[in-house]
């Protein structure tokens, strides 16, 4: 047995299903190395056959855990034990979670400039579009969190665009409680008018004057997000 796949699980723990719907069962003397440790399912994968095992859930796929011959996967954890416990490991270790750290400070703060910039508020407003850009950026930017904040495939100023019209729906709208008919492209068209909504009263704050929205939506949710972050000590 020397093929790679990647294929989808069953109800049955131990049987799994192709893409063309063949059934496969693993050999006794494989084991299944769970996600979570890239380093080592990429050394598994190298050293021989292995079956990946994907569950698909709408547009996210999900790792169910890497089967390969018990021995490759035993083998592959002891090497990089050896790896892990040597000093020069640690000091790696520690600058790489430094780079990333700052990576991802610097991500949120430019990505809470593209939001602001995005609003373009005005002056009456600015201090609510800051206080804005700095929410929609925490909430939007944590790494694995699977928001369009992290996608790769548009610019920052559109993720950033995006990102604040998904917060606007679920911040100051009825979305997230809405009953939505199992229609196909109903749940699209009521995203769609939810965000031209946005898109307006998004329009008030960028006026230089009063306006006259009582209660506003988004003044209203800035106002109470803001208070309970507050009362748990963090300062926006």
């Amino acid at each position: 047995m020397t093929e790679s796949l990647v294929l989808a699980p069953t109800a049955d723990a131990r049987v799994f299903v192709g893409a063309d719907g063949k059934r496969y069962v693993p050999p006794a003397e494989w084991s299944c190395l769970p996600p979570g440790d890239a380093m080592h399912t990429r050394r598994v994968k190298a050293m021989g056959p292995s079956w990946a095992v994907i569950e698909k859930k709408g547009r996210k796929a999900f790792s169910k855990g890497l089967w390969a011959p018990r021995e490759n996967i035993e083998r592959v954890r002891e090497e990089i034990e050896r790896e892990r416990s040597t000093e020069s490991y640690a000091k790696k270790r520690v600058a790489d979670v430094a780079r990333r750290e700052r990576t991802q400070a610097e991500y949120v703060e430019t990505f809470a400039r593209e939001v602001e910039a995005y609003l373009r508020f005005s002056p009456a407003w600015r201090e609510l579009g800051t206080a804005m850009a700095t929410l929609i950026a925490a909430h939007a930017t944590p790494v694995g969190s699977g928001t369009v904040a992290r996608t790769q495939r548009i610019s920052v100023s559109e993720r950033a665009e995006a990102a604040t019209i998904a917060w606007m729906r679920h911040q100051t709208t009825t979305y997230d409680s809405m009953k939505i008919a199992r229609i196909k492209g109903e749940r699209r068209e009521v995203r769609r008018e939810l965000a031209r909504i946005s898109c307006a009263v998004l329009d008030l704050h960028r006026r230089d004057v009063p306006h006259e929205m009582k209660p506003c939506p988004l003044c209203t949710a800035i106002v109470t997000i803001v208070s309970k972050l507050r009362e748990r000590g963090v300062e926006i």
